[in-house]
Parts: structure tokens; C-alpha cells; sequence
């Protein structure tokens, strides 16, 4: 449970720091990849809070403090990859934890993988002072929130 709450928390605040688009959104029915994770489900999408912008914090870090942040974010590039490093506070178990990272275009409604190794990464032990880490490499493939 704590894990589907983390990649709940990285897609808000991934699309939240993506870049600027128009306020609508696409009423067509979502469709999820055949390859994303089966713990993604359709309704996680509904709970995204469009007015919940991420922030940033300890000089570099993007995202909820104390919860969750990216270095690397403040800048995304489209279609151009980039390394990030994710930073999650509050995990305990690293040896059964991972991060999985989803991309929801809000303008067109479309669900994107990010990192572009695969949808999911390992997580790394402490770093600035987050409880654990992961670097990554990032394609963002579409400009917008």
C-alpha cells in the first residue's frame, strides 16, 4: 500500500512540474498501456489535485517535503532525456521497495512512461537527507501539466 501511495504522489507531482497547457481536460475514457504496472489502476487518475502545485525545498529539490522530491525537475526538457534523482522520505524497508514513476498528460488525458528504463526503478539508501533515492534517467515525451 505505502508503494501504490508513493507512485500516486510522484505522478501528482510529476505532471504538476512538467510545464503549462490549457485548463481543459479531454473527456474520452482513459487508456492505460498493456505494459504498465497492474497495481496502476484508472481511478488513480481521478484523485490527481490539479491545484496542488509542488514546490521547492532544500535548495534543489522538487516536490512535497518531507514526502517526496526530484532534483532535475525544474527544467524538463521534451523528448530529450534527462537525469533526475528521485527522493522519498518515510520509506523503511529498502530491500522490498521500489518507485514507480507514471506520466499523465492532463490536455489529451494519455498515460506516458517516464523513466526510461522500464516504469519501475530500485531505490538507493539515504541521500540529502531522504530516507532513500534513485537516479534516473527521464524522457518527458509531451509539453503540458
Amino acid at each position: 500500500m505505502k508503494l501504490k501511495f508513493m507512485v500516486f504522489i510522484f505522478l501528482s507531482m510529476l505532471i504538476l512540474v512538467v510545464g503549462c497547457s490549457s485548463n481543459e481536460t479531454v473527456e474520452s475514457k482513459l487508456i492505460l498501456p498493456k505494459d504498465i504496472p497492474n497495481f496502476v489502476e484508472e481511478s488513480d487518475f481521478d484523485k490527481v489535485d490539479w491545484d496542488r502545485k509542488a514546490v521547492m525545498f532544500n535548495d534543489n529539490i522538487i516536490g512535497n517535503e518531507n514526502k517526496s522530491g526530484v532534483i532535475g525537475a525544474d527544467m524538463p526538457s521534451i523528448n530529450i532525456d534527462q537525469k533526475w534523482m528521485w527522493h522519498l522520505w518515510g520509506v523503511e524497508n529498502l530491500r522490498d521497495t521500489e518507485l514507480t514513476v507514471v506520466g499523465f498528460h492532463r490536455e489529451t488525458g494519455t498515460v506516458h512512461q517516464i523513466i526510461t528504463t522500464g516504469w519501475t526503478i530500485g531505490l538507493g539508501g539515504e541521500n540529502n537527507g531522504a530516507d532513500a533515492h534513485a537516479p534516473s534517467s527521464v524522457n518527458i515525451p509531451k509539453s503540458g501539466e
